[in-house]
């Protein structure tokens, strides 16, 4: 009996063995294949690349005018509408210029009776002369006449210089413009007494072609700046806020001090502005551009991954596994990344799926693709 059982226990262990063998060779064999993490790939290139300065800059008018009035008078007319483009020599305001043209009038006639009077007095010297040459009148009478003549030229003279203030504070009747340029609001309108001098002005007027754009950079770069300006024209770029294309201009200020409260040196571009795309005050990115690296390695930035050990790429090898590797980013250029080391131009780096690779494993390019 004993026997019996013991026999029947073996076999029952042998039984369990099986099964059990047979359930992990059939786990085995169905075990799905370890799954290619999908990514998305770029390559790394090889180009010049700029070395430049980025800030925040302003608008400024190439200069600005404020227009006031050189005479009292009543204001007639107003020649253009606020806000309107105007040029160089275009008529913009009419005064009153009635009591300017009587002033004329009157300064005129007072030359020509003046110089009447010259005349006759230049002839009686002419006269007495001859009579003192003669013998026949005292010098005192020729002396006199001489006098008389000179002192009637003289006036005749300030009668001139009278005429022509005259007539220049009638020239002031009508205002025109000293510069192209843009005007602002108006400050005073037909029928209004607009007085010499006066505090408001009658309207500004703000050259935009050119235009500067001012901006500030910390001073740690201004021994860069000076290096690269003496070897040239600097170009800057700027792209107005809310725009995308940008305008290209030049460097052409240097201020001779650094700002002690910000740490900062103010510099000024200079636009061309022919669009007038750029306007005084706004605010735009300004990018200066010092240098060129030629042959620099260039990779997306978003291939760029941050560890303990500082900053590292994935690079897909010819079998499609990845490998990690240490690379130093230079700076960022837009969208991109100057690296220096760690990848070759041509090769194909990892921009996105980082976050589900180790080194070997193997990826998954056109599956990130299609999604």
């Amino acid at each position: 009996m004993t026997n019996r059982l013991s026999a029947a226990g073996l076999f029952l262990c042998t039984l369990c063995g099986a099964l059990l063998m047979a359930g992990c060779t059939r786990t085995a064999e169905t075990a799905p294949p370890m799954m290619a993490a999908p990514v998305k790939v770029a390559k790394a290139t090889k180009r010049n690349v700029p070395v430049s300065l980025t800030a925040i800059g302003t608008g400024e008018a190439y200069s600005t005018v404020s227009i006031r009035s050189q005479v009292n008078g009543e204001l007639q007319a107003v020649h253009f509408t606020q806000g309107d483009f105007v040029t160089k020599g275009e008529l913009l305001f009419s005064i009153d210029p009635r009591p300017f043209q009587a002033a004329v009038a009157q300064a005129e006639g007072s030359l020509a009776k003046d110089k009447a009077q010259l005349d006759l007095d230049n002839t009686q010297a002419d006269r007495y002369q001859k009579l003192f040459d003669a013998g026949v009148s005292p010098r005192e009478q020729f002396d006199q006449a001489k006098a008389s003549a000179a002192a009637q030229a003289a006036a005749v003279q300030a009668d001139e210089a009278a005429l022509q203030a005259a007539k220049l504070q009638l020239q002031y009747c009508s205002i025109n413009s000293p510069i192209d340029g843009r005007t602002g609001a108006l400050g005073a309108t037909p029928g209004n007494l607009v007085t010499q001098g006066g505090q408001q002005a009658l309207v500004v007027i703000d050259q935009v072609t050119p235009l500067y754009i001012d901006f500030a950079v910390p001073e740690q770069y201004l021994a860069s700046i000076k290096k690269f300006m003496d070897k040239g024209r600097l170009a800057v770029s700027a792209i107005p806020y809310g725009d995308t294309a940008s305008d290209t201009g030049y460097l052409t200020f240097l201020d001779n001090s650094v700002d002690n409260a910000t740490g900062t040196i103010k510099l000024k571009g200079t636009f061309p502005n022919s669009n007038r795309r750029l306007w005084p005050g706004q605010f735009s990115t300004v990018t200066l551009q010092l240098s060129e690296d030629e042959n620099a390695t260039v990779v997306p930035s978003a291939a760029i991954q941050s560890g303990q050990s500082g900053d590292y790429i994935y690079v897909v090898k010819s079998d499609s596994t990845v490998e990690q590797r240490t690379v130093k980013a230079v700076r960022t250029i837009g969208a991109d990344t100057v690296i220096a080391g760690g990848v070759e131009p041509g090769e194909t780096v990892v921009t996105d799926g980082q976050l589900r690779l180790l080194p070997g494993i193997k990826v998954d390019i056109s599956a990130a693709a299609a999604n």
